[in-house]
C-alpha cells in the first residue's frame, strides 16, 4: 500500500481519482493526447474489467469515477497502475515528439531513480465514494470543471467529458463507454 492520504481500501469499491501532469503542463489541449487517455480507458473497460462512471480531461489533469466491474479492488488497483504506466509513457513520447523541448525537459527533470521521465504527478488521489450524495457531488464537480475554468459555458460542450452522456440521458455520443451506478 501507498502512504497517500487517499487510496484504494478494502471497505469501498467506487473511487474518485485525479491524475495531474507534472508541473501542470498543458498537454491535453489537442485531440491526440486526449485520445491516448480515452482509448486507454476504453481498453481497460474491455480487457481489464474497469468500470468508468464519469470522467473529464482538462488541459493539465483528469478526473474520473471508477470501479472494478466485479468490485475487485486488487484488480482495480492493478488496472489503474497499468493505465497510469501506459498513458504516462505514451504521453511522454507524444510530448517529446510533438511539443516544445520545454515539455521534454520538464518531464525529464521530474524523473525519479526508477525512471528517466515522469508524466503524471505521483498521487492518484483515490477518494472512496460511499454514498449517493458524495457521488453526486463528485459527478457535478467533474462535469462542471470545464465551466469553472472558463473553458465552456455548458458542461456538455466539453468534448472529453461524460457530461453529455448524463445530460442527454445516455443518448449523446461520447469517447468512453459509461458504466452507470445505482445507489438505491
Amino acid at each position: 500500500m501507498t502512504s497517500e492520504r487517499y487510496r484504494i481500501v478494502n471497505d469501498a469499491h467506487v473511487y474518485f481519482v485525479t491524475y495531474s501532469i507534472v508541473e501542470w503542463l498543458p498537454v491535453f489541449v489537442a485531440d491526440e493526447p486526449c485520445r491516448v487517455v480515452t482509448d486507454s480507458l476504453t481498453y481497460c473497460r474491455q480487457e481489464k474489467h474497469l468500470a468508468v462512471n464519469s470522467y473529464v480531461i482538462m488541459p493539465t489533469h483528469m478526473h474520473a469515477i471508477v470501479f472494478d466491474q466485479e468490485f475487485d479492488n486488487d484488480r482495480l488497483l492493478a488496472t489503474l497502475k497499468d493505465f497510469r504506466k501506459f498513458t504516462g509513457r505514451a504521453l511522454t513520447d507524444y510530448c517529446s515528439e510533438r511539443r516544445s523541448p520545454v515539455f521534454r525537459e520538464t518531464l525529464t527533470r521530474a524523473a525519479t531513480q526508477d525512471r528517466k521521465r515522469r508524466f503524471w504527478q505521483p498521487s492518484r488521489h483515490a477518494e472512496a465514494i460511499l454514498s449517493a450524495n458524495f457521488w453526486e457531488q463528485k459527478l457535478d464537480y467533474i462535469h462542471d470543471n470545464p465551466c469553472r475554468k472558463g473553458l465552456v459555458f455548458r458542461p456538455e460542450h466539453w468534448r472529453f467529458s461524460s457530461a453529455a452522456f448524463y445530460l442527454s440521458d445516455g443518448e449523446a455520443t461520447f469517447d468512453v463507454g459509461i458504466d452507470p451506478l445505482d445507489w438505491t
